[in-house]
């Protein structure tokens, strides 16, 4: 077995050892520096002492592991092509180095129940599990303390974050028109920020050093928490262990938690993957991933199939103030009660289902299916009454600055100053959206039937047919000629003329 001893000297100071992908080295046998990549936070808060990470390299082979160093203590780092053993001088460390206290994005389900174990093992930490609640219903939130506390956890912490998530996140996406690749309404990526950032105050409020989430590694998720975490607090350690663990699926999450007597969850297993919020529900893997096949009917949770849909429409109507909603049939709701209410309407009209194939920030393509029932018709809502309260230039300029903030915030880049001033564009834009639209609900569709504002940009006077007194139609012919001169100068260059 092929070895390397690394034995090192350092006052205050620490050491982290990661485990990259990176291709072979040429340089064997060697003790090697390197500073942290902007997408890797050091582990360890400001004035801890952190330098740089330590690559011990052997064989064509990458090792890294975490452990700590103080004044006159040594490390020795054992190294082969398959295994390597550290042993620190840091007390109460878990094998990957010491962390005091993580605070964890936490459901319930298998994967999070394994990681709170996993993290006191690894990291030789307290948990403080932390669940948001944005809508993703109550039987969701059932016996979570039970099960944080089972798995390891020191505290359970529930957040109720309906309100903020649809006044401060869902409503501002409304107001931009923000949608992604024509058809996804931003259901997860608009989730994700507001619940990073209650993680944020609440490792500051526990006195935590790092935060830890349950995204894989292949997929969006990873990307919208951890840049909302360098955005609000870039002193905090991030663990991602799906990209640093051994466990590759639900049986090897199980086997884990079996040894480590963990309760595993005795819920039934979903054929799908699914992200529910009081804005949409999503629906991932199984048969969706093959393009061809279409979904099945059973699959559907928040809407009913069009085709069984009432035969009779419903009419609505919903107030906008300044481009945001504010009342259903005349009634004031709070942001979150509004939304439930739509939710329900038209979801027993069949409203809302999209099925896309999307590309994800990370590179590849995926398949989704999504309901979003109240959101579609607040989405009809908000465009239709702009066609009255917008001009022509607006509308081109809104719709462009649109399609970057869906981008920016399917990105999670929620936090970036460069959304924030689109949206403060938009507030401004959107003024004068203030009014009623009155909708036409039918087995899937939504159609507008009414419209009036009092900022209306229309003018029956001037649009009929009839003369007027603002607008001659004989001014019509002098336009047309000044419009289409261009066009007429290059057809005589064409033609010689």
């Amino acid at each position: 077995m092929a070895q390397l001893q690394a034995i090192s000297s350092y006052s205050s100071t620490d050491l982290l050892f990661r485990r990259p992908k990176l291709e072979s080295s040429p340089y064997h046998d060697k003790l090697y520096w390197w500073r942290q990549l902007p997408f890797v936070p050091e582990l360890g808060t400001r004035g801890s002492g952190i330098n740089g990470q330590a690559i011990v390299h052997n064989n064509g082979s990458l090792f890294q592991n975490l452990t700590r160093v103080h004044s006159n203590q040594a490390i020795r780092a054992v190294v082969s092509s398959e295994k390597e053993t550290v042993t620190s001088g840091a007390s109460n460390g878990g094998l990957r180095g010491k962390l005091n206290k993580v605070v964890l994005a936490y459901s319930g389900g298998l994967d999070t129940s394994v990681i709170v174990p996993w993290l006191r093992q690894n990291y030789g930490c307290e948990v403080v599990c932390f669940t948001a609640d944005v809508g993703q219903g109550i039987k969701e939130l059932e016996g979570l303390e039970e099960k944080a506390k089972a798995s390891g956890a020191c505290q359970l912490v529930v957040k109720d974050l309906k309100e903020e998530f649809v006044k401060d996140y869902i409503f501002p996406c409304l107001r931009a028109g923000a949608i992604y690749e024509r058809k996804y309404l931003l259901g997860t990526s608009m989730a994700r920020p507001v619940i990073a950032k209650a993680m944020v105050d609440v490792a500051k409020e526990v006195g935590a050093d790092a935060v830890s989430h349950g995204c894989t590694g292949k997929g969006n998720d990873q990307v919208r928490f951890e840049l909302t975490f360098f955005a609000l607090n870039p002193e905090l350690n991030v663990v991602a262990p799906w990209r640093e663990w051994e466990i590759r699926g639900r049986e090897d999450a199980i086997e884990y938690a079996k040894k480590h007597n963990v309760p595993v969850p005795v819920t039934k297993k979903s054929i799908y993957s699914r992200d529910r919020n009081l804005w949409h529900l999503s629906h991932e893997g199984d048969i969706l991933e093959d393009p061809e096949n279409e979904p099945k009917n059973d699959m559907y949770m928040m809407s009913v199939d069009p085709e069984h849909a009432p035969d009779q429409p419903e009419y609505i109507e919903i107030g906008m103030v300044s481009g945001l909603p504010v009342s259903v049939n005349g009634k004031e709701l709070s942001p979150a009660s509004l939304l439930s209410k739509l939710n329900e309407i038209g979801g027993r009209h069949g409203i809302g289902r999209i099925d896309m194939v999307e590309n994800r920030l990370v590179g590849m393509k995926s398949r989704g299916v999504y309901e979003t029932p109240g959101g579609t018709i607040l989405f009809t809502a908000a465009r239709e009454l702009e066609s009255l309260t917008l001009d022509r230039e607006s509308i081109q300029q809104k719709d462009s600055l649109a399609l970057k903030y869906a981008e920016l915030v399917y990105a999670g880049r929620w936090f970036d100053p460069i959304r924030e001033s689109i949206d403060a564009f938009m507030k401004k834009i959107t003024e004068t959206t203030t009014g009623s639209v009155r909708l036409k609900l039918y087995k899937g569709s939504v159609t507008v039937a009414g419209l009036k504002s009092p900022y209306s940009l229309y003018r029956q006077d001037i649009s009929s047919f009839e003369s007027g007194q603002i607008y001659d139609q004989a001014d019509a012919a002098g336009f047309i000629r000044l419009y289409g001169l261009p066009m007429k100068v290059r057809a005589m260059l064409e033609k010689g003329i």
